[in-house]
């Protein structure tokens, strides 16, 4: 069977990886792709990008199965689109989507069903957003509305990192967009809540419209620098378990977050499929809270996490897109994965492009270097040159017998790989190692 996965990032690579790795699956497209997934002879890059166009190479191609990585497709309907014209595909609609795309509507949906979350007020005017910062004090969270990669939340510990965001977000020329805000119908808009003491962790499921399958749980890291220092980011490495996640708060997440919220959109009139992201802070007592939801995996979450899947990933997508999850059981390899962000020169605000890449091993069983911000450039096969063109890079992904093995191997492999301006952390899975 062939098999479609709409993205180009490392979350994509990830998954064209897995589902290459099936034997009912003959070939693996990827719209548009990267640099990695170029060099991967079992996968094949698409470059199309236009909604309604790759839905009638799908038809085409007589696609088995489409999975749908990013989130800008998602809010585009690409899931509507493929099912209007009879086509399976793993994804939540348009409607659905909104949990992501629209922090605001996120929020109201939260508070009108119980789920757990930070207190908050939602803004579109500057002053008033500004007079909230103040009488409110810091550290606050300021939230761009739309999608901004992973780049639209600022934790501002300071007053004067509050107020600087808000005239990120809200700002009056539509050209000034440092954060790269794709706005949602309305104009720009923001969501102040409050900060949310605790650690964070990753609980990503998957869901068929009525049962979910929790994927194995995941710790971002989102600051640019060691020690959890500098800006934001959409993610500098990530790992798989989280410890902190136990028996008991997987439990509750489950019971007072996830089911409430494939519920609350059943009650809405919303059928939610796909993936589900609930971004979770955990404080000293084991409570969960929501900080976000993304309708998709977490990238850089999905590296680790299908570096450590067992089970067949296209059977579990092809249960997942006839509503029998729950005649699957997913198998997770014991030991934790973890994986190494390798990012450009300027990144996250201005990433710089077209630096070579030297020094990409081949891939072996218990290390992965997976693709995100590269391509190829001059020639075909061994003349050509991978290059870099975005942001976060490359994810260099381990599996090992502890987080601490996983973490050494990782960082093994990264100090191999070299290209101008190449900023990556040194401390990915620290909270695990000394939790251990």
């Amino acid at each position: 069977m062939k098999v479609l996965v709409v993205g180009g990032g490392g979350r994509e690579h990830a998954l064209a990886w897995k589902l290459a790795q099936s034997p009912k699956v003959q070939a693996v497209y990827v719209a548009p792709g990267n640099g990695g997934t170029a060099l991967d002879a079992r996968l094949e890059n698409i470059n199309i990008t236009d909604v309604q166009k790759l839905r009638e190479w799908a038809a085409l191609e007589k696609i088995a199965l489409t999975v749908v990585g990013p989130e800008q497709p998602l809010a585009a309907g690409i899931v509507d689109e493929f099912r209007a014209h009879g086509l399976r595909v793993f994804g939540p609609t348009k409607a659905a989507a909104q949990l992501e795309s629209s922090k605001a509507f996120s929020k109201a949906f939260m508070k009108r069903h119980g789920i757990p979350t930070a207190a908050y007020e939602t803004f579109t005017d500057a002053v008033a957003a500004h007079a909230y910062v103040d009488e409110q004090g810091a550290p606050i969270v300021v939230k761009a509305d739309g999608l901004a990669a992973g780049k639209g939340v600022v934790v501002a510990m300071t007053l004067h990192e509050a107020h600087e965001a808000i005239e990120f977000m809200l700002a009056p020329n539509p050209d000034f967009n440092p954060l790269g805000v794709t706005h949602n119908a309305g104009g720009a808009r923001v969501v102040i809540e409050e900060f949310l003491q605790g650690e964070e962790a990753s609980f990503i499921v998957m869901c068929d419209g009525k049962n979910v399958a929790a994927m194995a749980t995941s710790q971002d890291h989102k600051r640019l620098l060691d020690g959890d220092q500098g800006p934001n980011t959409g993610g500098m490495g990530a790992y798989s378990p989280a410890p902190v996640v136990t028996p008991e708060v997987h439990a509750r997440a489950m019971r007072e977050i996830i089911l409430p919220t494939i519920k609350g959109m059943e009650k809405d009139g919303i059928t939610y499929t796909g993936f589900l992201y609930a971004g979770l802070m955990i404080d000293a007592h084991g409570k969960p809270k929501t900080l976000e939801f993304n309708c998709r995996m977490g990238d850089p979450e999905t590296q680790p996490i299908m570096m450590r899947l067992k089970t067949d990933l296209f059977d579990v997508m092809m249960a997942a897109t006839s509503g029998a999850l729950d005649q699957v059981e997913l198998d997770w390899d014991r030991r934790p994965a973890l994986g190494v962000v390798m990012a450009a020169h300027g990144y996250p605000l201005s990433p710089r492009k077209g630096d070579a890449i030297h020094g990409l091993p081949k891939a072996c069983e218990d290390a992965v270097v997976f693709h995100a911000g590269t391509s190829r450039q001059g020639g075909a096969g061994a003349e050509s040159t991978t290059v870099t063109t975005g942001g976060r890079v490359l994810c260099v992904t381990a599996l090992g017998d502890t987080v601490k093995a996983a973490q050494h191997r990782a960082y093994e492999v990264a100090q191999s790989i070299h290209f101008d301006g190449a900023q990556y952390r040194k401390d990915i899975g620290h909270r695990a190692i000394k939790a251990s």
